[in-house]
């Protein structure tokens, strides 16, 4: 990771990120939104076939891959666990797509819905609308069950929902989407992947890097002149709701649901070094930025380490 660019001064916190004009920057993003959005709907063949021959999301990203369970299942097997670990992830999208689109329209309830701020983030609640539907049909075209988070952190986001807002949530949201990114960019890229994985990631990839450079800048403008006990506050936050996701992405029942042993599956995931690797390098990026704007430091620490972000 690389050092900090961040700063204090007799202001208070600054972020070392460089910032637009936040209308500048809304409508530059309003623009491209206007250039090229997807309708999944109409854009995906939610009719094609679904291969017998084809991984549910690239292999490598299955959290039993490198281990001694994955060498012993027949390809057969491992297409079949990678199809429930896709579901489990969609499912967890799904879920965190909801709890984003509570918070933007939260976020520009009393702000001047004239300013383009305001009307990019409804253009984004309106492309999340998409995103939900699409993860929820690609579940459905596969087959699979509809995962979602572990029952307490379903009911943990109740709370999210209703209290966290400003940079807290807009830190929580751009951390929680740039991993179902990292994962996403391998997925639309691998031909050996299901063709209704690879089109619905493509389409959230393409849409999510505007809502990504959008979060980004919110976070960095809101933390700017914050007081050590509330940069303190925002990092713990921040961490906790990434800790909750990671850990939330493959549900445990996706293992026996394939028709392995639930239990042994469950143990060398939890060991997979190869797994741990891949997360640390591919969020990579995302950790540089949170260090830029302070978002690193003390008991997040801990939470990142135990996701293996860090």
């Amino acid at each position: 990771m690389t050092a900090s660019l961040t700063r204090e001064t007799s202001k208070g916190f600054v972020p070392g990120v460089a910032l637009s004009d936040r209308e500048e920057t809304a409508g530059r993003l309003l623009a491209s939104s206007a250039r090229k959005s997807y309708d999944p709907v109409v854009e995906v063949d939610w009719e094609a076939p679904v291969p017998d021959d084809k991984f549910g999301m690239t292999p490598e990203w299955s959290t039993l891959y490198g281990t001694a369970l994955w060498d012993e299942l027949t390809d057969d097997q491992r297409i079949e666990l990678t199809k429930h670990e896709a579901a489990s992830v969609s499912s967890v999208g799904l879920w965190f797509e909801i709890l984003l689109m509570q918070m933007l329209l939260r976020d520009v309830y009393d702000r001047d819905k004239h300013s383009r701020h305001v009307q990019f983030a409804l253009t984004e609640v309106a492309d999340e609308c998409r995103h939900s539907v699409m993860f929820a049909r690609a579940g459905e075209r596969l087959n699979m069950p509809g995962y979602g988070p572990p029952r307490y952190i379903h009911q943990l986001g109740r709370l999210w929902g209703h209290f966290f807002k400003g940079a807290n949530a807009y830190a929580a949201v751009m951390a929680a989407e740039e991993i179902l990114d990292m994962m996403q960019r391998d997925f639309m890229r691998d031909e050996r992947v299901q063709p209704v994985t690879r089109s619905v990631s493509k389409i959230h990839v393409l849409e999510e890097a505007r809502h990504i450079r959008f979060a980004r800048e919110e976070v960095a403008r809101r933390l700017a002149g914050a007081s050590r006990a509330r940069l303190a506050f925002e990092r713990f936050n921040t961490a906790l709701v990434v800790f909750f996701v990671v850990k939330s992405m493959i549900h445990p029942d996706v293992y026996a649901n394939a028709g392995l042993d639930r239990e042994r599956a469950l143990r060398e995931a939890k060991g997979n070094k190869h797994y741990h690797d891949r997360v640390r390098k591919s969020g990579a990026k995302l950790m540089t930025f949170l260090d830029n704007v302070g978002l690193i430091g003390g008991p997040s620490k801990i939470l990142y380490k135990k996701v293996h972000l860090l």
